[in-house]
């Protein structure tokens, strides 16, 4: 069965004792560090002096809900290094976001966040399935971003060798794949289909550790099938560390949360109230350790839900599901929230439909217009030939899954935007020229 592991990859652990930790130590040692990080904040971030006034050294993890939300605008209106908690000469390192509008957000680790981020991120390359001596090929971009640097990390703290690809010039990458023969890789899932399309099928690579852009099961199974790995999902955000807050392990049973490092809550998107474990909201972050860049009650704007359960492979930190979307990047038409997630799930299950797409959106007047632009796989025929049958294959498909109908078209094989390594913008909003 596609995107079945079929025991061919077992979960590791990097820190078993930590990993398995019974959850009443757990949350005791949550709590502990929550306390600390309040004090923390209120002594040394003047920008949130006033905002945390009132607010008591939480004495119970429910106490966290006292804390107001900290937003995206808070880094932009405190940029850049406004929100420290440290003096600079202790900043050991600064990423940023690559964010399309305004100023970057900027963040800053000490020398002890980065041997913290590094252990996380080794945690999740184990639990991934990823052994100690094998080879991770890292196509994630290096710099200013921190999916490049943090995966590196994490990968030397678990033993396992690291070829720095990067992002971008795919025919490299193809060939050191090819040379190298590594057996893992980290690259975003978008990129993993852009590999795919060249390489043959018997590669070297057993697991993809997969993310910086929400994807679908039926994206993994495409991906598993042609690559013949798993591929593994990951989650991180600049503002919380990077990659590393959270990762499927080998079972893919849900992205485990590094609960020791990180506090996750789940609320409602509109009336910010914490919502019951398995409801779908938005993902709520407080880092516990961090000296640089501590940061409460994080508005991600992701959208999944939670569970504490424990997972198949033994561990005991919560465990949230696949982003299902954002809060805060849904178009809407005629009233109806679209997310491109749930696009690309209709579009994968249409036959001769590739998995790649951009939704295109327009006003006339006072109407908002989306056009979803989609490609034939190769071989499946000329435009000409196939345009009208497979436009309307992907038009039913869409209006069984968005509750509207949206216009489709068809464009020839290999002419829609392809990741090169980043994340891969999949909306095209004309409204705004």
């Amino acid at each position: 069965m596609a995107g079945s592991n079929g025991g061919r990859i077992a979960p590791g652990f990097h820190d078993r004792t930590i990993e398995t930790m019974p959850r009443p130590e757990l949350e005791a040692l949550q709590l502990q560090r929550l306390s600390a990080t309040v004090d923390v904040v209120k002594a040394r971030v003047p920008a949130f002096k006033d905002r945390l006034a009132n607010v008591p050294t939480p004495s119970s993890l429910d106490g966290i809900r006292d804390i107001p939300f900290t937003k995206k605008s808070d880094l932009r209106d405190n940029y850049p290094f406004g929100l420290f908690a440290v003096p600079r000469e202790e900043v050991k390192r600064v990423h940023a976001s690559s964010g399309t509008t305004g100023k970057p957000t900027v963040v800053g680790y000490t020398a002890e966040d980065l041997t913290m981020w590094a252990q996380c991120v080794a945690r999740c390359l184990r639990g991934a399935g990823i052994e100690p001596g094998w080879m991770l090929h890292n196509a994630y971009g290096y710099g200013l971003f921190t999916g490049g640097l943090g995966l590196h990390a994490g990968a030397e703290e678990a033993g396992i060798s690291v070829v720095p690809v990067s992002g971008g010039n795919t025919e490299r990458q193809l060939m050191l794949i090819e040379d190298f023969a590594p057996e893992s890789i980290c690259c975003t899932p978008s990129y993993a289909l852009t590999l795919a399309e060249h390489l043959p099928k018997n590669n070297s690579l057993r697991v993809g550790v997969l993310g910086a852009e929400p994807w679908s099961e039926l994206m993994r199974e495409q991906i598993e099938e042609k690559l013949s790995m798993i591929a593994v999902n990951i989650y991180g955000l600049s503002e919380v560390i990077g990659p590393g807050v959270a990762c499927e392990t080998a079972d893919r049973a849900g992205l485990v949360v590094m609960e020791d490092h990180f506090y996750p809550e789940i609320v409602h998107p509109e009336t910010g109230e914490v919502l019951d474990e398995g409801e779908v909201g938005v993902l709520v972050l407080t880092s516990l350790t961090k000296q640089a860049f501590p940061i409460l009650r994080y508005w991600t704007g992701d959208l999944c839900s939670l569970t504490r359960e424990p997972s198949p492979c033994g561990r005991t930190h919560a465990r949230i599901s696949s982003i299902v979307g954002r809060s805060d990047d849904m178009i809407v038409i005629r009233g109806v929230n679209v997310y491109p997630s749930q696009v690309e799930h209709a579009l994968l299950g249409v036959e001769l439909a590739a998995p790649h797409f951009r939704l295109v959106v327009t006003r006339e007047g006072t109407l908002d217009n989306l056009v979803v632009e989609v490609e034939p796989i190769d071989g499946a025929g000329s435009v000409d030939d196939i345009g009208t049958s497979l436009s309307r294959s992907v038009s039913d498909a869409l209006r069984s899954s968005l509750g509207i109908g949206v216009a489709v078209t068809v464009a020839e094989p290999g002419s829609l935007p392809r990741s090169e390594g980043g994340k891969l913008s999949r909306v095209d909003d004309r409204r705004k020229l």
